[in-house]
């Protein structure tokens, strides 16, 4: 039961690139919307528990400088690489500030 309610930090960030790579693939099929906005906002609670078990000692945000996007990004750095990932995707920083509260944003930022 442990697990399950604090899983490893290796289960949450390959959970968060399979999922991440699910709601991609589902975007791009344009007639099931709904399934890519699931996916979307299961990686958004997958990445707010990673940060609230793990942050700021072994993943922090950094505002995201080289990724193009149409919106300021966070990417949420893992200070040490974890079965070949060096993050967990990126996270919106509106999407952050819904989810998130100033404080833990800047406690969660990089030290």
């Amino acid at each position: 039961m442990t697990t399950l309610l604090n899983p490893p930090l290796e289960q949450l960030i390959d959970e968060i690139h399979a999922v991440n790579h699910a709601w991609k693939v589902a975007s791009d099929f344009g007639d099931i919307p709904a399934l890519a906005k699931s996916l979307q906002e299961m990686k958004t609670r997958l990445q707010v528990r990673l940060l609230r078990q793990y942050a700021p000692d072994r993943v922090y945000l950094a505002l995201e400088q080289e990724t193009p996007s149409e919106e300021p990004l966070y990417g949420l750095r893992l200070r040490e690489p974890i079965a070949g990932h060096t993050d967990a995707a990126h996270l919106p920083v509106r999407v952050a500030q819904t989810h998130l509260s100033h404080e833990l944003i800047e406690r969660f930022g990089e030290l």
